[in-house]
């Protein structure tokens, strides 16, 4: 029993959440991803001209000279959601939590409707252990968009850490419903399943997750099924 307590708390300090988006102007959200088409023309000096220089410099790792020309593109138009929520990614990225949920609560304050403002900042949540207001956040984005997998993901794993196994697996089969190749999805279904018992279905999961390229579950197969 010790052993496989332990074995469960090593995995659960494993399990990611699901990485935020960095959207760029002109952005297009679908469920299969994402495409970009940048604008015609944008003025030199102009908001959507910083925005872009960030976009760039963020996408290449300096978080720092993003923020700054994200500084200067909210200075121009105060109300440039966009860019309150990707200032709030580049904080998040610096590990700077609660800077993040500030600029993602005032994108959300100018769209009301800006899903992933509302996912990342409860993965902000998350992280500072708010699993609650995780879940409220995630449930809003859900009602955005339904059909966006990694919500449902994120969801499971803000239950399991308040101990919803059933509600974690739930979640973790509605994200597989939409995705049936998402590994992680299977690899952290499978770690709940291994928690309350159901040694089979864990299992099961983690084979699964191994044919689709998960780098750890064939270890996990080995050890324990």
């Amino acid at each position: 029993m010790k052993k496989r307590t332990a074995f469960i708390g090593a995995i659960l300090s494993l399990i990611p959440l699901g990485q935020p988006l960095l959207i760029k102007i002109g952005v297009v959200l679908s469920t299969t991803g994402l495409m970009l088409s940048l604008p015609k023309k944008v003025n030199a000096e102009s908001a959507d001209f910083y925005f872009n220089l960030a976009y760039e410099k963020a996408g290449k790792g300096d978080h720092y000279g993003a923020i700054s020309d994200l500084n200067k593109a909210i200075e121009i138009n105060p109300r440039f959601a966009s860019a309150y929520y990707n200032r709030g990614w580049s904080k998040a990225n610096l590990g700077d939590n609660y800077g993040a949920i500030s600029d993602f609560n005032k994108a959300i304050e100018i769209n009301p409707r800006h899903q992933n403002a509302y996912v990342y900042r409860g993965n902000q949540k998350s992280i500072l252990g708010d699993h609650y207001g995780a879940i409220s956040d995630y449930n809003k984005a859900i009602e955005i968009n339904p059909k966006y997998a990694e919500v449902y993901y994120n969801l499971g794993i803000a239950k399991a850490k308040l101990g919803d196994n059933s509600g974690a697996i739930s979640d973790y089969n509605k994200a597989i419903e939409i995705n049936p190749e998402y590994k992680s999805a299977y690899t952290n279904r499978g770690i709940i399943k291994k928690k309350i018992g159901d040694t089979k279905g864990a299992c099961g999961d983690w084979r699964k997750a191994s044919s689709l390229g998960h780098k750890r579950t064939p270890q996990w197969v080995k050890n324990q099924c």
